[in-house]
């Protein structure tokens, strides 16, 4: 799915300048295709060690806070685990220099305590403003979970009564705007709906920017209560019509919008888009071997990884908890290594083994993993709409759409639509190769075919 930006930390034992001030704000600029993304940590010190704070200043994020945090020997390491992100730099000279690691991808960042300028990226999509239409700040509360949710309601003018969609953002940290490489799809599409006379509310994920709660550890279950305490918001509205709700699911959206659905019958409409129909365990190895292929991967490399990857979900499709997961893990891992020299070549074994079972022992992963969409599909009631690109390689299109359908339709429901939208990837960009490496080179950040394709269903649907 996503999972593109937050953090984490990790360190290494130097043996010098163990006396260098740590604490204050640590400046540095990931550099991802197509963008620049500043970075700025703020370290302080407290009885325990160290807590640490980030901010992504492109992103209007800030204060998000680091699960794991030390300092010793010269090492600054920092871990969200949830993010799959981690960083480690070495102090010296006041300076940090270190790599900051994306799910298993690192990326050089070196660390200054100078602020680093903006570098502007062109995206001629995103609105200015003053905007036509009604724009509000707004706050629900989720009271399962007990936590208060931030997010922005626009409606096509002040007064009247209006249908109105919720966005649900797919996987990873993501603000009301889905903000990710540069791109703001979510502003893009709520822009291009409210201007057409369709509301839009989105929200901040839980504990992210200006929501509260715990996302590390939130599973795709915890966050479909968030969008029903959202739905159950606009239920309170006097200007949202309330036969005529519905909700619009990106990725891991596209899962949790129809177990929102499939619970609570008042929701009007659902939108999946590159929405899955496949298990979860399923959905990796198709990814994976997608990326891998395009990317120039040999097929014997693509066999042994799709090999090693499907002992790692049967694992974890048949063990109960998370501990004797891990356990299972490091035998399976030691002996595949030992059988794939190559792997050595790399990266050390030991780093091998902790990255994944960091990576597939959190409970949204293992949830992810097991978790087979069709049991929420099969009980949707309400007109269903699903897109994907013809070049998404993270949900590809023949395998998903047609699971979809066929989940839908097993439990009577016919009002289903399914659509191919040619040369369009996992973002719907138009695109060249549907590569992740390229959502941030791309200037366009949500193609009009797909904008004018949901605004058309939709109108169609609430007539």
């Amino acid at each position: 799915m996503k999972k593109y930006l937050l953090i984490g930390l990790m360190l290494i034992p130097a043996l010098w300048m163990s006396a260098q001030e740590i604490t204050g704000s640590w400046n540095g600029s990931l550099k991802l295709p197509g963008m620049q993304l500043r970075i700025v940590f703020h370290v302080n010190k407290t009885d325990a060690g160290y807590s640490v704070t980030m901010d992504s200043p492109d992103q209007s994020a800030n204060g998000i806070p680091m699960t794991k945090a030390t300092f010793e020997n010269s090492i600054l390491s920092l871990e969200m685990a949830a993010a799959r992100i981690e960083y480690s730099g070495t102090l010296k000279n006041d300076t940090l220099f270190g790599t900051f690691n994306q799910a298993g991808q690192p990326f050089p960042m070196n660390m200054t305590r100078t602020e680093f300028p903006k570098v502007e990226t062109k995206r001629p999509q995103e609105p200015s403003k003053p905007y036509p239409y009604y724009s509000e700040n707004i706050s629900f509360v989720n009271p399962k979970a007990n936590i208060t949710l931030a997010g922005t309601l626009t409606l096509p003018s002040k007064e009247g009564k209006f249908p109105v969609v919720v966005l649900i953002s797919g996987s990873g940290p993501q603000n009301r705007d889905e903000e990710l490489m540069g791109h703001k799809p979510f502003l893009i599409l709520s822009d291009y709906l409210t201007r057409n006379g369709i509301g839009v509310l989105r929200f901040d994920d839980r504990g992210c920017y200006e929501s509260k709660g715990d996302f590390a550890k939130a599973t795709t279950f915890d966050f479909a209560t968030d969008v029903k305490a959202a739905v159950n918001y606009l239920k309170t509205r006097k200007e949202v019509d309330k036969k005529h709700i519905g909700l619009i699911g990106h990725s891991e959206g596209g899962i949790i919008a129809p177990i929102v659905a499939s619970e609570d019958k008042s929701v009007g409409f659902i939108v999946l888009l590159a929405g899955t129909g496949i298990p979860g365990s399923e959905l990796l190895t198709l990814q994976q071997e997608a990326i891998g292929r395009a990317s120039g991967m040999a097929e014997e490399q693509l066999e042994k990884t799709k090999s090693i990857n499907t002992g790692i979900y049967n694992i974890i499709n048949e063990t109960s908890d998370s501990t004797t997961i891990a356990n299972k893990l490091t035998e399976y891992l030691n002996k595949a290594i030992k059988e794939n020299p190559d792997m050595q070549k790399t990266s050390n074994p030991e780093d091998i083994i902790k990255q994944v079972i960091t990576q597939t022992t959190s409970p949204w992963m293992i949830n992810f993993i097991r978790y087979n969409p069709a049991t929420a599909l099969v009980k949707v009631k309400c007109p269903v709409l699903a897109l994907n690109g013809s070049k998404d390689l993270q949900v590809p299109a023949d395998v998903n759409l047609p699971a979809i359908e066929t989940a839908v339709k097993k439990g009577g429901n016919k009002k289903i639509t399914t659509k191919e939208l040619p040369g369009l990837n996992h973002l719907f960009q138009e695109c060249n190769t549907g590569l992740p490496k390229e959502y941030g080179e791309i200037e366009q950040t949500m193609s009009p075919i797909a904008l004018e394709a949901i605004n058309s269903w939709i109108k169609q649907s609430i007539k």
